[in-house]
């Protein structure tokens, strides 16, 4: 299990594995305080892959470019302790979290 970043007590809703962030590509501006604030290293910030760039809205791949075409991917999604601390520090409230659904 990953330990968190910092010394702060995090009251998380759940143990890692059972709620996933999800961002919405057409909001975020990556400004990374995703990265910053998270404490199990969840997200990373790099350059949109050209896969994610096909789907966003002309809104989207409008605040792409202004934004240097970099944007938060959740690489440890795996490791979300569902605190919230990205939901809630995101300017954009381009992240939620969502349940894993289990495979049968």
């Amino acid at each position: 299990m990953t330990e968190p970043a910092n010394r702060l007590d995090v009251d998380c809703a759940s143990r890692s594995g059972t709620m996933v962030p999800v961002i919405d590509r057409n909001r975020c501006e990556g400004k990374s305080v995703c990265v910053e604030v998270c404490p199990y290293h969840v997200f990373e910030l790099r350059t949109l892959s050209p896969k994610d760039r096909t789907g966003l809205s002309l809104v989207g791949k409008l605040k792409t470019w202004v934004h240097g075409g970099k944007q938060a991917y959740a690489v440890g999604a795996e490791d979300c302790h569902a605190c919230g601390l990205c939901v809630a520090g995101c300017p954009e409230q381009a992240i939620r979290l969502v349940p894993v659904r289990a495979t049968p």
